[in-house]
């Protein structure tokens, strides 16, 4: 019986499979793991969206000779990002029309405003915070993933409370 449960458990949680997870999260790590031994540099999205800004802002923040130095590369991967996360989901998904929302866009936009804020306030994202952070066993870093998992999770039971939909 308890064999039964732990196999319903595992169908819930990971619908198409352990397979994508887990090679999705290794291939993560190796990615964050090859950044950090070539260059120093946490590989966080913010980190890089800051040192993007360097080509178009005279904004002393985003100007700094780490930031200089090492932006075209960190403009690449960005790139890569973005790109892979595309391609995936045109051209490679099982169902692509799974890639589409109902949600209107100033809520998007509102969401993206949100986030953006919440990065410069926890000194970071979830990708720096949440690989890297954790990975180095930042005492930061855990504080700010418990803060994100629990803002994300009040937020989520908020919205469903009050019922509001795409």
């Amino acid at each position: 019986m308890l064999t039964l449960l732990q196999a319903s458990a595992l169908e819930t949680a990971f619908p198409r499979g352990i397979l994508p997870y887990l090679l999705g999260g290794l291939l993560v790590g190796l990615g964050a793991s090859i950044i950090y031994l070539s260059t120093g540099i946490i590989a966080g999205a913010s980190t890089f969206l800051e040192s993007t800004l360097s080509y178009v802002s005279d904004v002393e923040r985003f100007n700094r000779y780490k930031y200089i130095q090492s932006r075209d590369w960190r403009v690449v991967f960005t790139l890569g990002m973005i790109g892979g996360a595309a391609i995936w989901g045109f051209v490679l998904a099982p169902d692509p029309g799974a890639w589409t929302t109902d949600v209107q866009w100033w809520r998007l936009l509102g969401g993206g405003i949100l986030v953006g804020v919440g990065t410069r306030l926890g000194k970071g994202c979830t990708s720096g915070h949440g690989v890297c952070g954790i990975g180095s066993l930042s005492e930061t870093s855990f504080v700010n993933v418990a803060t994100f998992l629990a803002l994300a999770i009040g937020t989520a039971q908020l919205v469903a409370a009050l019922g509001v939909s795409p």
